[in-house]
């Protein structure tokens, strides 16, 4: 009995020496529970399929069998004002939203989602970020911020009106009933909009029974991808903003506890992410407006669309009064802009 004793020990010191080394190997334990993530997006199930499905899709894949994240679509566990909270304490993992649409509580948010102007191409989002030093801004911001990461943020679709009535002057603005993001509506407001808010699945709905007059959420793309050129008839050429800023957020403690190779994964599916609707909305919008067929163009003429980018750049220096950093973003936003305007087209036209 003692004899036995022994050899059982012996084997456990030697089977924990070779688990070591096979840990080193390979981080997968046979075994062991993977980690678990719960990522809700903004994007009801049709978009999501496009703005970030693929890209968990592939993280999963790539993680193999260590992390797992499940995927969940607008308003599906949390409404989606209540995201940045539930994120936050703990009650889901990951989001992927704008900041403005969650109420995220830093003075970076009104920048997120559609910032009137801010944009006028999708590539400016990552260029900004990257170059001008937005991505230190948000990391300072949120720093301040408990238990929540701010990861990664990359552009969308430009912010079009589809409607059920024609808008061919500004004037055609006054009293329309539109679903859209908060800064925006505040913005479209001094024209005359009504902005409305609702849950997003809801918005078609709205449209056909008459609470709603259309949208001014999105490009054209997402019109036809996600069912509202079936519910509207017109679509404004005329943008107020060229491209929506989104990001992925983390629960900080979650965050902190995937290692090291988990995370540089899943920076490489956001980054992934990012990439995939550079060119989705960009061809997209070209290829349905000439051959999409629900949808008629309209447009306001250039003279009287100026008022509206006037109007901007007061937005701007208001936005700009309410923090020492919602002004540092404001000058690189101008100083952005106004070299984009001398290097000219295809960098800025006009």
């Amino acid at each position: 009995m003692t004899s036995r004793r022994d050899f059982i020990k012996k084997a456990g010191v030697a089977t924990a020496a070779a688990a070591g080394a096979s840990t080193l190997a390979a981080p997968a334990v046979l075994g062991q529970s993977p980690i678990k993530w719960r990522l809700q997006t903004y994007a009801g199930a049709a978009l999501a399929e496009h703005v970030i499905k693929p890209a968990i899709d592939a993280f999963n894949k790539a993680a193999n069998g260590e992390m797992v994240i499940e995927l969940y679509t607008a308003d599906q566990l949390v409404p989606t004002a209540e995201l940045f909270r539930a994120m936050q304490k703990g009650t889901i993992d990951a989001v992927q939203s704008d900041e403005d649409s969650m109420s995220a509580p830093v003075d970076v948010s009104v920048f997120g989602g559609y910032f009137p102007f801010g944009t006028r191409y999708s590539l400016d989002v990552p260029v900004l970020f990257d170059r001008y030093g937005l991505k230190e801004i948000w990391e300072e911001a949120y720093s301040e911020v408990e238990n929540v990461t701010w990861l990664s943020s990359g552009s969308w679709d430009p912010c079009h009106f589809n409607t059920t009535k024609p808008i061919k002057s500004l004037a055609d603005l006054k009293g329309l009933r539109v679903y859209t993001f908060p800064t925006a509506g505040r913005f479209l407001s001094k024209f005359g909009v009504v902005p409305v808010n609702i849950p997003y699945e809801d918005a078609e709905v709205a449209v056909q029974t008459g609470e709603l007059d259309g949208m001014a959420w999105s490009g054209i793309t997402e019109d036809y991808t996600v069912g509202w050129a079936d519910v509207t008839k017109y679509f404004l050429t005329n943008n107020i903003c060229g491209a929506w800023i989104g990001s992925f957020f983390a629960n900080t403690e979650k965050w902190n506890a995937v290692p090291e190779h988990l995370k540089t994964i899943f920076r490489l599916a956001m980054d992934s992410s990012h990439y995939y609707r550079q060119y989705w909305y960009w061809g997209g919008e070209a290829h349905l407006r000439n051959t999409g067929g629900k949808l008629e163009l309209t447009s306001i003429p250039e003279s009287e669309w100026k008022q509206v980018e006037a109007a901007a750049a007061e937005f701007w220096d208001e936005i700009a009064k309410k923090s020492d950093r919602s002004a540092k973003v404001v000058k690189i936003l101008k100083d952005y802009n106004e070299s984009m305007r001398k290097a000219g087209p295809p960098y800025r036209y006009g």
